[in-house]
């Protein structure tokens, strides 16, 4: 199986959207180069790491940890490299708290993704099928994060939404 140079895997919390990326690139020969986003900052964020930690174990993944610095890991990769970035919406979220430029990150990150040399798949959660969030932080967040997924979208070759652990393809030929 092959993989364009850009996927991405949409899904709600809890969807399977991960599980089904981390089998997109398992069938792709290659360096596995697993780009994590999240930051443990309590007990139930350490158990969900230590749950995707787990579901990795013993396919030779390398990790690079890039809660922030997600531009950067990406150019980092290399030919003969296939990448799993797990996920834009940690990554989103962290800028944000960090009051990081997030724009100026995300035209940054969508640079890397066009010069890089192997094939990406990005996990990014959906996040604009709920409820209008009360405050105000969590409606810029909702929209920035609407607007990633867009710009993510609009440069994949292939592009799934994952629910209930079902890929639906949106766009590309599936796998």
């Amino acid at each position: 199986m092959s993989l364009p140079s850009l996927s991405l895997i949409l899904g709600g919390a809890a969807s399977g959207k991960s599980a089904y990326a981390e089998g997109l690139v398992r069938a792709v020969s290659g360096r596995r180069v697993y780009i994590a986003t999240a930051q443990a900052f309590d007990s139930e964020m350490e158990a969900r790491i230590a749950a995707h930690r787990q579901a990795r174990a013993g396919d030779d993944w390398d990790t690079v940890e890039a809660p922030l610095a997600l531009a950067d890991a990406v150019g980092g990769l290399a030919a003969g490299d296939v990448a799993l970035v797990d996920c834009a919406t940690l990554w989103l979220s962290n800028l944000m708290l960090a009051d990081r430029d997030w724009q100026a990150e995300a035209r940054a990150l969508m640079a890397s993704l066009a010069a890089c040399p192997c094939p990406v798949v990005v996990v990014s959660n959906e996040v604009g099928q709920g409820i209008v969030p009360e405050n105000a932080l969590a409606r810029r967040f909702r929209a920035a994060q609407g607007g990633l997924n867009q710009k993510l979208a609009a440069e994949a070759g292939f592009v799934a939404m994952v629910v209930a652990g079902l890929p639906m393809v949106l766009k590309g030929d599936g796998p």
